[in-house]
């Protein structure tokens, strides 16, 4: 069985840190984010078709030298094709009933228990569902009892809303669903495939599931995925590596071979492998990127520090992100605003 992980996103959001990694590659607990969701993957699953477009040979050297107990195959799009055309574009691969996961979402659905679902209702499609306490900020599903879809709202007022469950990013889908898409276009499942899939196979079923569900698309979800799992770990704190950490940590994770001077206190931050914090330094909500150093005496709040920065000493910052090196080529173009707050 299948698994096509969409991981081909430029990651805006997580700017300055996807400048110069492919998203799916972004610790979480100094591992790589798509780790995190291979582990969730199911017996039955033995083969991993990674969609990719931006930094595909990162991704492609790093699973030539992991070993992630699947065969992986890392099947590059020659533009980004939406999650409808990602899918087409791999079905070479597919050999039968297959998943399609987002590989920026953690979260605790259980794809064994999926799978034993959608072969109790015997259906067509069926995709993971999560409640949520907003529903005008999202796509909403019309469900039925027996846990039957038929149709997607978007955006509902609360009054008009006909349930609080959002599309939770995990699909388990029958081939026959790829006969629905157009190959070589731009198309996305949610608004252009499943409503096609719903009207006319009348087989399209929603799986709830409890725990937690964390869309890491920004600063501020990757930050509180860190402290979430932490918590969940019973761990205050995660240090990688021959560290040496002579100050105070909170709710952080540090990566590999991070020197934390005397005085300095980390709260509720991430910090990437070589980094260098000097002396009584304040670092609370931040990211810090790999080799960059933090100067004696800088305060940082809601701040994401991109690779190989330097802040000099006495450095005072809130809301923001520092990044001084020309941006790649091709990466779309945005204005840099409050990173943290988006």
């Amino acid at each position: 069985m299948e698994a096509i992980i969409l991981s081909g996103g430029f990651g805006t959001r997580l700017r300055p840190f996807t400048y110069t990694r492919a998203k799916s590659l972004l610790p979480i607990l100094n591992e790589p984010m798509i780790f995190h969701l291979m582990k969730t993957l199911p017996k039955a699953v033995d083969t991993v078709v990674l969609a990719v477009n931006y930094r595909r040979d990162q991704i492609e050297e790093f699973f030539c030298s992991h070993d992630c107990g699947k065969t992986v195959i890392v099947n590059e799009e020659p533009q980004p094709l939406g999650t409808g055309g990602a899918v087409k574009f791999a079905d070479q691969f597919i050999t039968g009933r297959f998943f399609v996961l987002n590989a920026d979402i953690i979260c605790s659905a259980n794809l064994a228990e999926m799978i034993r679902y959608h072969d109790k209702k015997k259906a067509v499609a069926t995709i993971s569902l999560w409640p949520v306490e907003h529903v005008s900020e999202f796509g909403v599903v019309d469900i039925t009892d027996e846990g039957k879809i038929t149709k997607f709202v978007e955006k509902p007022k609360p009054e008009d809303a006909p349930s609080n469950l959002i599309n939770a990013g995990a699909y388990l889908l029958e081939p026959q669903v790829l006969n629905y898409i157009e190959p070589g276009k731009l198309v996305s499942m949610e608004k252009e495939i499943f409503p096609q899939v719903i009207d006319n196979t009348d087989r399209f079923y929603g799986y709830q599931f409890k725990g937690h569900w964390i869309d890491v698309g920004r600063i501020s979800s990757y930050i509180h995925v860190h402290t979430f799992l932490l918590e969940q770990h019973k761990k205050p704190f995660l240090t990688g590596e021959d560290c040496t950490i002579h100050g105070t940590l909170r709710r952080s994770c540090v990566g590999q071979k991070v020197h934390i001077g005397a005085q300095s206190t980390i709260i509720s931050s991430v910090i990437f492998d070589s980094a260098r914090i000097g002396k009584h330094v304040s670092v609370d909500n931040c990211v810090l990127g790999e080799h960059c150093e933090i100067g004696d005496g800088c305060n940082l709040k809601n701040v994401a520090v991109g690779d190989n920065e330097t802040l000099p000493e006495g450095t005072i910052l809130e809301n923001t992100m520092v990044w001084h090196q020309p941006i790649p080529a091709g990466y779309p173009q945005k204005q840099i605003g409050n990173v943290i707050g988006e």
